[in-house]
């Protein structure tokens, strides 16, 4: 129906481009739209409020994620100009607000595969939670502790909502402030397993991931990189850890997360550390 709605807009290729580029959060859609296009994204943006449900949003995505709040400029296309809804994922419910803070869709098998690896008794220290998808996901399944640290206080304030919107086997407790800070004020050999999903600065936060884990514990480590094939990504990756973690490490695992650009991964590397 979508596809037929945009026929008399977009070219076919033109549409199968804009197909791979729109998430929908709850009633809320963003969408990327190339610079060719954005002489038609109004057009675009009532043709998907139209024939994607349920929908009451559509927002163009302005600017990418950035700064040390991880947030972006969204622009209203069509609908309803609030970026407040309500997601739901793994019998979870989660408050997002898609302009305040950090949320990706795209990060669901990711977060289900982290809940199904924890295990109960475990403490883990999520140094960059965000509104606590991750961590209350896992919460939800196990019945373990997990410290959901975000350096944007609307993204903690979050978190916080919504735990109390879940019934929970474990326990989540969100803390406001940055990720070393807290790691070596309050954390430091607490986990049995750290969490670094911020892979663009992966390397600058090692330290403090490797200062909060427990010897023998896991750290999940997320980064970008680059690879011709994407077979190849996991490979790069692991190689990477390798060359700039400074204690003995056992790599378990590793899987591609997703594509991020152009022969451009976000990966993660599982590995055991020992102090």
């Amino acid at each position: 129906m979508l596809k037929k709605a945009l026929e008399g807009i977009l070219s076919e290729e033109e549409g199968l481009e804009l197909f791979s580029a729109f998430d929908q959060i709850g009633e809320i859609i963003i969408v990327r739209i190339p610079d060719s296009l954005l002489s038609k994204k109004k057009m675009i943006g009532e043709a998907l409020l139209e024939n994607v449900h349920p929908a009451r949003s559509v927002f163009y995505q302005a600017t990418p994620v950035e700064g040390d709040f991880r947030t972006r400029n969204l622009e209203i296309l069509a609908g309803e100009d609030s970026t407040e809804t309500e997601y739901r994922e793994y019998g979870c419910r989660f408050k997002v607000d898609v302009e305040k803070a950090f949320f990706s869709p795209r990060l669901s098998t990711e977060r289900d595969r982290i809940a199904q690896m924890i295990q109960d008794g475990e403490t883990m220290i999520n140094m960059f939670g965000g509104i606590g998808m991750f961590s209350i996901i896992a919460a939800k399944k196990k019945k373990c502790t997990v410290y959901n640290i975000d350096l944007n206080p609307y993204a903690a304030k979050l978190c916080e909502e919504n735990i109390n919107l879940n019934k929970l086997a474990g326990k989540v407790i969100s803390i406001h402030g940055d990720a070393a800070q807290v790691v070596k004020e309050q954390l430091q050999d607490k986990g049995d397993r750290t969490l670094m999903l911020l892979p663009e600065r992966s390397d600058e936060f090692l330290d403090s991931a490797i200062s909060a884990t427990k010897s023998g514990g896991i750290i999940h480590y997320y980064s970008h990189q680059h690879a011709d094939k994407r077979q190849d990504a996991v490979e790069v990756s692991k190689q990477h850890y390798l060359q700039v973690t400074p204690v003995k490490s056992e790599i378990l695992g590793g899987r591609m997360v997703r594509a991020v650009g152009p022969r451009y991964y976000q990966t993660v590397v599982d590995v055991r550390i020992t102090k």
